[in-house]
């Protein structure tokens, strides 16, 4: 069992950055697949990005060379720095996990979610 709590999430102009955290608990975390998600009003959940036991990572076309996801074991968290933030990336953003080893941006892959924090990005 993981419980994640995301935080970080807040409004910014387009052009600017966020950094949003997502704190875990429970069982090993170093093991699990991470990802972070996002549902914006009247559209499906998507995937944004995802990092596996060995930090390989995998991006949405939408946001690659403009979000970094990374981990710190130690620390239990989990990050996605936003840069270069535009108006189409305002939604909830969500943290999960997953104990699965295999690489996926499928959110029907993840079993444990956090509650989510919201981004806005204003032009």
């Amino acid at each position: 069992q993981v419980q994640l709590v995301e935080s970080g999430g807040g409004s910014v102009q387009a052009g600017g950055s966020l950094r949003l955290s997502c704190a875990a608990s429970g069982n090993t975390y170093g093991r699990y697949l991470m990802g972070w998600f996002r549902q914006a009003p009247g559209k499906e959940r998507e995937g944004v990005a995802a990092i596996d036991h060995d930090d390989s990572t995998r991006y949405a076309d939408s946001v690659k060379g403009r979000f970094t996801i990374s981990k710190d074991n130690a620390e239990n968290t989990l990050y996605l720095q936003m840069n270069s933030l535009k108006p189409e990336d305002t939604a909830m953003y969500y943290c999960a996990a997953d104990a699965s080893a295999r690489m996926t941006l499928l959110d029907s892959d993840y079993n444990y979610w956090g509650q989510g924090t919201q981004v806005t990005v204003s032009s």
